[in-house]
């Protein structure tokens, strides 16, 4: 099968392609002009988010049976900092995409990834969010993935489009970069046993709850809705329950065997920061089978694994 995966380079994406590859699928990936002349896996196709010309050169060379759309903005931080870019990112993205699928007149079936933080705050009685609960987005990034929600579903009806969304809660696993909470914490944390840091953290809001999977799940997911999923209502990918920040890090601290000194610093707390989220994954184990597999705390040791020098 020929697969075409946006966002190939990235966090999930580079799981995604790995499990593709590995299943025997032929693989394109885009990557920017940047990333040209480095070796990978994959067939690396140019081409830009903002660039709509470009998606449709890339959707032609690849004539993909199935698109996996990965890519895109994914820090909540950083909307903040550049809302305009993240929407243009996000929403105008998956726009370009799927309007460079219509011109290549191509029917491929096509995994659009948002995001479960559009929900927003919801009361603990509204728990666990499925897809039928209404979206609440407060901060940029959710808006975002709103809107590319919104897009995706005006594609599928007006042009016919093979269009399923998947829509994660947080995922985490080794290869995350420096920003989310996991490697943040794991990365400071095997410093501290590695002798390379005083052993004391400075952290923000650790009563939040979220609901974590593991990354290698969500992609494994992300394939089985590619071969099973009914378009329509979107698709949670979750654990179903959820995990406090301080339980994460409590548990990579005693993972790596070493005291740490926690303080609070009240400035990294988020805006609109959510206070609880977690979901259920009926239909998706419905329609495809999926549970997750790989526990929070073999997630957290693969992470800690990743930093060991």
């Amino acid at each position: 099968m020929r697969v075409f995966v946006t966002g190939a380079t990235g966090f999930a994406g580079g799981h995604l392609v790995s499990q593709l590859l590995e299943a025997g699928h032929t693989v394109y990936g885009l990557i920017r002009p940047s990333e040209e002349g480095q070796a990978w896996p994959f067939q690396p196709l140019v081409g830009d988010l903002l660039d709509a010309a470009s998606l449709q050169t890339a959707v032609l060379a690849a004539q993909p049976d199935v698109i996996y759309h990965l890519a895109g903005q994914a820090d909540v931080g950083a909307s903040w900092r550049q809302p305009a870019l993240t929407l243009a990112l996000n929403a105008g993205g998956t726009a370009n995409l799927l309007a460079a699928v219509v011109s290549a007149e191509l029917r491929p079936r096509i995994i659009t990834v948002t995001s479960a933080e559009l929900y927003g705050p919801l009361p603990i009685e509204a728990m666990p969010i499925n897809g039928w609960s209404q979206p609440n987005p407060v901060h940029p990034y959710a808006i975002s993935k709103l809107a590319a929600s919104q897009l995706a579903q005006m594609y599928r009806t007006r042009f016919e489009l093979d269009v399923i969304e998947a829509r994660p809660f947080n995922h985490i696993g080794p290869g995350q970069m420096l920003g989310f909470v996991v490697p943040d914490f794991a990365s400071q944390i095997m410093a501290i046993q590695q002798g390379r840091k005083t052993p004391h953290m400075v952290v923000g809001n650790l009563a939040a709850e979220r609901d974590f999977t593991d990354v290698r799940d969500v992609v494994r997911a992300y394939q089985l809705l590619a071969e099973h999923g009914r378009p329509g209502t979107p698709y949670l990918i979750c654990s179903g329950h959820p995990v406090s920040i301080r339980h994460i890090l409590d548990l990579l601290i005693e993972l790596a065997g070493v005291e740490v000194e926690i303080a609070t610093d009240p400035a990294r707390m988020r805006p609109s920061d959510t206070p609880c989220l977690y979901g259920s994954y009926d239909k998706l184990r419905h329609d495809t089978g999926w549970q997750p597999q790989i526990p929070l705390r073999q997630s957290l040791a693969d992470v800690l694994s990743s930093y060991q020098p």
